[in-house]
């Protein structure tokens, strides 16, 4: 297969072909960052898409492709959530997806496990939610989520430990996973990987 980089590479040397593949590839985990976030997820990959058309040549390579994909994916996510948000200020430390759009409903909804997790995170202010669901269900490290949110690995551990904890304590509350889950980090770790599948 094909690597990113040998498809950005033909992409931007005139081979449609190569940006296609390249789309073709990522198109289902953009749709899964959007799918709990917003009404329209697929116009939301489409404008992601539609941006890394217009800067497919700034990409420098210092990170993985994919790195940079949902870079620009948070970036649209957050443009979006501003512009609903017109009469008043929007944080993403601070506002959640059920402060903000309260009629936005997951299709990722496969169990009832996957229902609850996705109602939980979307409690949680925007990037703590973001950053959850790019490291659970994306794999993404620290090292590539600092790329993402622009900050270093360490402070990501420590965001990564907080929202954690934070996602705990909302489930906890809810009564939304099984107790076992509840019992420490690691085990709402192991559930929420499996509710998210």
């Amino acid at each position: 297969m094909e690597t990113d980089q040998a498809l950005l590479e033909r992409w931007r040397s005139g081979d449609d072909a190569g940006g296609r593949d390249l789309f073709a590839r990522y198109f289902d985990p953009l749709y899964r960052f959007f799918a709990n976030k917003c009404d329209e997820p697929d116009e939301m990959v489409q404008a992601t898409f539609l941006a890394i058309v217009r800067a497919r040549d700034q990409f420098a390579g210092r990170s993985q492709f994919r790195t940079y994909l949902f870079t620009i994916a948070r970036n649209e996510l957050y443009r979006h959530l501003r512009t609903l948000r017109r009469e008043r200020a929007f944080d993403p430390d601070l506002s959640s997806i059920a402060d903000i759009v309260t009629s936005a409903g997951s299709r990722l909804a496969r169990n009832e496990d996957h229902r609850r997790l996705c109602a939980a995170l979307r409690t949680l202010p925007i990037e703590q939610q973001t950053l959850l669901e790019l490291h659970y269900w994306e794999e993404l490290d620290a090292a590539a989520l600092g790329e993402v949110f622009e900050v270093d690995a360490q402070a990501i551990r420590t965001r990564l430990y907080r929202a954690r904890n934070a996602l705990r304590e909302v489930m906890e509350a809810a009564h939304s996973a099984p107790p076992d889950a509840l019992n420490s980090v690691e085990n709402l770790d192991t559930w929420v990987r499996a509710a998210g599948r």
